[in-house]
């Protein structure tokens, strides 16, 4: 297992690497100096040449992409163009916020996606399956920033139930803030989870087993939990997995909308600066984690399943053999 581990890992390092070049290039040729956005446009080309000078941006692209990827071999994130603070401490005060956000909305998909999507199953073909399925499609098409604004016109505007924006402080105010976001994030990939539990279920439903296990005389709550949807929990496992890492990386349009203080947010606003280091940093945090995601979904097949567990451990002894 630590072999495979160490595997996934090493492997996860050129795509690291080709991130970060990718998004290089992107910075390096966007419009924009930041000398002159920080300096402001009354700024002299003296002052500008300067400044320029000294963050090194007048060096050639690749000799500035090997500076960052030395700094991060180090350990250091470089500085923050826009105050020079250093980019990791910036990014570890909001990554917190996005964790929480990312959390409660893959939370939220998982309480609801997966009992509708095993009723759903169970009901075949019947009127609540339909409406079910109409409503879980309609959420999975319907625009993050429509949707967010049609939560904030009904919750915010209308009703005066939630605030419309900002992260509160203070229980249970900062639990009070966090629905509207959560809301958001959550329908859609809790309709994707759903409309996935329902397929997966769908297959083992019809199972020898589970028609075994109802001869035993087992109540249909221990068919469907015990049985049916232990079977059919690693496409959902993939899919809740997948997801996650999605909103952690993923939730720049939410924590904008919502002037949520999180990696997103930044991110957006370190690009308007034309930002490169904080911009990088947060890029290489965010593919760090959701590696270290896709990581944790990977080994949970072989706690889920014993057949990938005994595959990861015959390619274990045929390795220690040679």
């Amino acid at each position: 297992m630590l072999r495979y581990i160490i595997k996934r890992i090493i492997f996860a390092i050129p795509v690291l690497i080709g991130a970060t070049f990718l998004v290089f290039t992107i910075m390096d040729l966007a419009p924009g100096d930041p000398a002159r956005i920080i300096l402001g446009s009354n700024a002299t080309e003296a002052a500008l040449a300067s400044l320029r000078d000294s963050m090194g941006l007048n060096d050639p692209f690749l000799v500035r992409y090997g500076r960052f990827i030395l700094g991060l071999l180090h350990g250091d994130l470089g500085t923050s163009y826009r105050n020079g603070q250093a980019v990791f401490s910036l990014i570890m005060g909001r990554l917190g916020n996005t964790v929480v956000l990312a959390t409660s909305g893959i939370v939220f998909s998982v309480i609801i996606g997966i009992p509708v999507g095993i009723i759903s199953a169970i009901k075949q073909y019947s009127v609540l399956d339909n409406i079910t399925m109409f409503i879980t499609l309609f959420l999975m098409a319907v625009p993050t920033f429509w949707f967010a604004l049609i939560l904030v016109i009904i919750f915010s505007l209308n009703l005066g139930w939630l605030p419309s924006s900002g992260m509160q402080h203070g229980f249970p105010d900062n639990l009070i803030s966090l629905i509207l976001p959560t809301l958001t994030l959550g329908c859609g990939y809790a309709a994707l989870i759903a409309r996935t539990t329902r397929s997966s279920v769908l297959e083992v439903v019809r199972q020898d087993y589970i028609d075994m296990a109802r001869a035993k005389g087992l109540t249909e709550n221990a068919v469907i939990w015990k049985h049916m949807l232990k079977n059919a929990l690693i496409p959902i496992v993939t899919v809740v997995g997948l997801n996650f890492g999605t909103l952690l990386g993923g939730s720049v349009l939410t924590e904008s909308l919502f002037s949520w203080p999180g990696v997103g947010r930044f991110v957006v606003d370190s690009i308007s600066y034309k930002d490169t280091p904080a911009v990088l940093g947060s890029v290489v945090t965010l593919a760090i984690l959701f590696t270290i995601v896709n990581l944790i979904v990977d080994l949970l097949y072989a706690f889920l399943d014993p057949r990938i567990k005994s595959e990861y451990q015959s390619s274990w002894k045929r390795a220690k053999k040679k």
